[in-house]
C-alpha cells in the first residue's frame, strides 16, 4: 500500500473513532500524493479521498476514491456556475485513476481543489456549535484570531470548493476555517500536521464553550425524568404504539436513548422552542429529519390519555412535513419521502429514533444528541441560529442524495421486521434465528440458556441485530419481560415463532402427571402466554404480524408412548386456528409448521428424546435419522434448516393471504396429512 495511503488510513480511523471529533459516516479526509501511472510508467499525482457513504473510523482503501490531481485541477476552467454546480459531479468520473475506487463524495471538490497535500472536513459538536452561532463569524473571530477563518454557509458542492481554496490561498498562516451552519474544514503539509490542526480548532472550541458559556443554557428543568426502571417501563408501554405511528408510510426500526443529555433537554422550558428551530449541519438533519416530534403531556399521565395525545401530535406533525415539502418544492423536487418523524422526544422519558434498520435507527438518535450538544453550545454563547428550511430542504430533496437513496440495493424481504423466536439457542430455533436473520429480520434470540442465546445472538451480528433475553416461557413474569426487552431493543414485535419445546417419550401408565404438566407447560401454556404478550405489542402497534407455531407431525399422528407429548401439540395445533380467527381482523397472521423427525441438531432428541424413540422403534440411535427419513414418502432426512425455510416460507411476503395454515415438513408422512 502506498505511505500515503496509509498514512490517510490511520488518520481516518483515529479521527473517526472520537465521537467528540466526528460523526458516524460523517465527514471526509484526503491525502496528495503520487504514484506510478501503469500505462506510461512515469509518476501522477493523485488524490485519495473517502468515498460517497463510508465511515472514517471504519474507513478502508476499497472506500477511497482516486482521482488525478492535474485533471481535478482543470474543473474550473469548465465549471458552468453555481446555478449548475451539481453538474461537476459527473465531471469527477472523468478524473478518476484507472477504475477509480470508491464513489466520490459531493465534497471531492473541496478536497482537490485546496492546495494543501492532506485536508480534513468534520463535524465535531463544538466546531458546529460556532458554525450555528448567530454571531458565528465574530466568534471565530475571538477565538481563533487569523489562525482559522470563517466561510458563510454554503451548500456542499464544487462552489463550496472554490470559497475554501480561495480562503487558504489568500490566508496562508490559516490551518483551516469553520463552515457556517455545517462543521470544520482542516488542512496540513504532513498528515500528522493535518490531524493535529483538525484537534486544535476542535479543542480550541470546546475550550472556549467551556470557559466563557454561560450554565443552563436550556432554562430550568421544568419535567424531571422518572426514576430508570419506571421509565424504561414506560418506554416499553409507548414504544410499540410510537413506532406504528413512525411507520404509517413505511415500516421502521426503533432505537431508545434516555441518557442525561437526551433527559436534561427533553425535560427543560425551552425544549420546544429550540427543537421547532431543527437541526442545522446536513449530516444532522438527512437522518434526523428537519426537526423532531414532541410530546408534551406528563411523563406519568394516564396511558390513554397520552397515547389518544401522541396520535394528535403526529397528525400535526404529518400535516406541517407536508406543507414544509410544499413550500419549497418544484417541479424537479423528488417526491417527498414520507412525513412520519424520525425522532420522537417524550419529556421524563427518552428518545425514540427511527430508521430503515437498527443501525439506522441508532444512528439518527446519535446524531440527534450531537445536535442538543451543538444548540447547547451555540446557546451558551450566542443564540443558536441553524440554516434556513429552504437551505434544508434544498439539501433535503436534492437531486443528488436522491440519488445516492437510489443507488441503495434492494432491501430484504423481512427488512424492517422484528422477530421473536423461542427456545432459540439451539436447534430448530437457532436455525430459524439464522434464516430470518440473514432475509433482513432484527431477531430477539430468546431461551432458557441465556448463554446459548447470546453465541446465537453474537452469530447472527451483535446488538443491531440481534439480542439475547432469558426466557422461561412457562413463566408469566419472565414472558412479559422477555417481549418488554425486545421492544426496548427494537421498538416492537412483528414475527413470532413459538418454537420452545421438550418431549418425554413414555407409555400411559408411566407418563406421571409432572411429566404431563411439564410438557403442556411448556409447549401448550408457553406458547399461550407468548402469544398473548406479543398480541398486545401487535395490535399497540397496529402494523399486522405474523405469529408461528412450531407444532409437530404428532399434532395429528397417533403413535405410541407419546401421549403427553402429542396432547401438548395438539393443543398448539389449535391455538393456531383459534387465534388466526381472533386476530385475522387485526392483520395478524397464525400459522404453524409441523416438522417429523428433526434429529440431527435438535435440542428434544439430544436430551433423550432419541434413545427413547430408538427404543420404541428398535433401531440404534445413530441411526434414527435415517429410520425416520426411510419411513417417508420422499426418503429425504427432515433438518432444523428445513423447518426455518418453511417459516421464512410463510412469513416473506408471498403468502400474504394466508392464516390458520399448518405447513408439514416431515418429508411425506401419510398419518399425518391434514384432512
Amino acid at each position: 500500500m502506498n505511505q500515503t495511503v496509509r498514512d490517510l488510513l490511520a488518520r481516518s480511523n483515529r479521527l473517526g473513532a472520537d465521537p467528540a471529533t466526528t460523526n458516524y459516516a460523517g465527514g471526509n479526509t484526503s491525502a496528495k500524493g503520487t504514484e506510478n501511472d501503469p500505462v506510461t510508467g512515469e509518476s501522477v499525482e493523485l488524490l485519495w479521498v473517502k468515498g460517497s457513504g463510508g465511515d472514517l473510523g471504519t474507513l478502508t482503501e476499497k472506500g477511497l476514491g482516486v482521482l488525478r490531481l492535474d485533471r481535478l485541477r482543470a474543473l474550473p476552467t469548465v465549471y458552468p456556475g453555481v446555478e449548475r454546480e451539481d453538474e461537476m459531479v459527473a465531471a469527477f468520473d472523468y478524473c478518476l485513476h484507472g477504475r477509480g475506487g470508491a464513489t466520490p463524495s459531493i465534497d471531492t471538490a473541496m478536497h482537490g481543489l485546496v492546495d494543501v497535500p492532506h485536508v480534513d472536513h468534520l463535524h465535531p459538536d463544538a466546531g458546529i456549535a460556532i458554525a450555528t452561532a448567530a454571531d458565528g463569524p465574530a466568534l471565530t473571530k475571538e477565538i481563533f484570531g487569523d489562525r482559522v477563518l470563517w466561510v458563510d454557509w454554503r451548500r456542499p458542492g464544487f462552489q463550496l470548493g472554490l470559497d475554501i481554496a480561495a480562503a487558504q490561498k489568500a490566508n496562508p498562516q490559516a490551518i483551516g476555517v469553520i463552515l457556517g451552519g455545517h462543521g470544520i474544514t482542516a488542512w496540513g503539509a504532513t498528515s500528522d500536521a493535518c490531524e493535529a490542526n483538525s484537534q486544535e480548532i476542535i479543542r480550541t472550541a470546546a475550550a472556549y464553550l467551556a470557559s466563557h458559556g454561560r450554565s443552563a443554557p436550556f432554562g430550568a428543568e421544568i419535567v424531571p425524568a422518572l426514576p430508570p426502571a419506571v421509565r424504561r417501563e414506560r418506554a416499553a408501554d409507548l414504544f410499540p404504539v410510537i413506532r406504528g405511528l413512525a411507520s404509517t408510510d413505511r415500516a421502521q426500526v426503533g432505537h431508545f436513548t434516555d441518557s442525561d443529555v437526551v433527559l436534561d433537554f427533553a425535560g427543560s422550558e425551552r425544549l420546544a422552542e429550540l427543537a421547532a428551530l431543527g437541526t442545522s449541519c446536513p449530516d444532522h438533519f438527512l437522518r434526523t429529519k428537519v426537526k423532531p416530534l414532541v410530546l408534551d403531556t406528563a411523563p406519568d399521565a394516564p396511558l390513554d390519555e397520552t397515547i389518544a395525545r401522541l396520535k394528535e401530535l403526529h397528525e400535526a406533525y404529518r400535516a406541517d412535513y407536508r406543507a414544509y415539502y410544499e413550500r419549497h418544492a418544484t417541479d424537479e423536487s423528488p417526491a417527498i419521502r414520507g412525513a412520519d418523524p424520525a425522532i420522537v422526544l417524550v419529556p421524563g422519558v427518552g428518545m425514540f429514533s427511527f430508521g430503515a434498520n437498527k443501525q439506522t435507527a441508532r444512528v439518527a438518535g446519535e446524531f440527534y444528541v450531537n445536535a442538543i450538544n451543538v444548540m447547547r453550545g451555540a446557546e451558551s454563547v450566542s443564540r443558536y441560529a441553524p440554516i434556513d428550511e429552504s437551505e434544508k430542504f434544498r439539501i433535503e430533496y436534492w437531486s443528488l442524495e436522491e440519488a445516492k437513496l437510489q443507488r441503495m440495493p434492494k432491501p430484504k424481504p423481512l427488512a424492517t421486521r422484528i422477530a421473536l423466536v423461542t427456545g432459540a439457542g439451539s436447534g430448530i430455533g437457532r436455525a430459524i434465528a439464522l434464516r430470518l436473520a440473514a432475509e433482513g429480520a432484527v431477531v430477539v434470540v430468546s431461551d432458557r440458556d441465556t448463554e446459548a442465546a447470546g453465541r446465537v445472538a453474537a452469530e447472527i451480528g451483535g446488538p443491531d441485530a440481534a439480542v439475547a433475553v432469558s426466557l422461561d416461557v412457562t413463566d408469566e413474569d419472565a414472558v412479559a419481560a422477555a417481549v418488554r426487552e425486545g421492544v426496548l431493543a427494537f421498538g416492537g414485535v412483528d414475527l413470532v415463532v413459538n418454537n420452545a419445546g421438550l418431549s418425554l417419550s413414555k407409555s400411559l401408565l408411566d407418563t406421571t402427571a409432572r411429566d404431563w404438566d411439564l410438557q403442556h407447560d411448556v409447549m401448550a401454556k408457553g406458547s399461550f402466554l407468548v402469544s398473548r404478550e406479543a398480541a398486545r405489542v401487535l395490535l399497540a402497534q397496529g402494523m399486522g404480524g405474523d405469529i408461528i407455531y412450531i407444532s409437530s407431525k404428532n399434532s395429528i399422528f397417533a403413535g405410541p408412548n407419546n401421549v403427553a407429548y402429542g396432547a401438548a401439540k395438539a393443543d398448539q395445533a389449535h391455538q393456531v386456528r383459534l387465534l388466526a380467527a381472533e386476530l385475522g381482523p387485526h392483520g395478524v397472521r397464525v400459522n404453524g409448521i409441523n416438522p417429523d423427525g428433526v434429529v440431527r441438531g435438535s435440542g428434544i432428541f439430544a436430551g433423550g428424546w432419541g434413545a427413547d424413540r430408538a427404543a420404541v422403534y428398535g433401531v440404534p440411535e445413530e441411526k434414527l435419522g435415517e429410520f425416520y427419513a426411510q419411513r417417508t414418502l420422499l426418503k429425504r432426512e427432515v433438518l432444523p434448516e428445513h423447518i426455518a425455510n418453511a417459516v421464512f416460507a410463510i412469513t416473506g411476503g408471498d403468502l400474504t393471504h394466508t392464516t390458520g395454515l399448518h405447513v408439514p415438513v416431515d418429508a411425506g408422512v401419510a398419518g399425518a396429512f391434514l384432512r
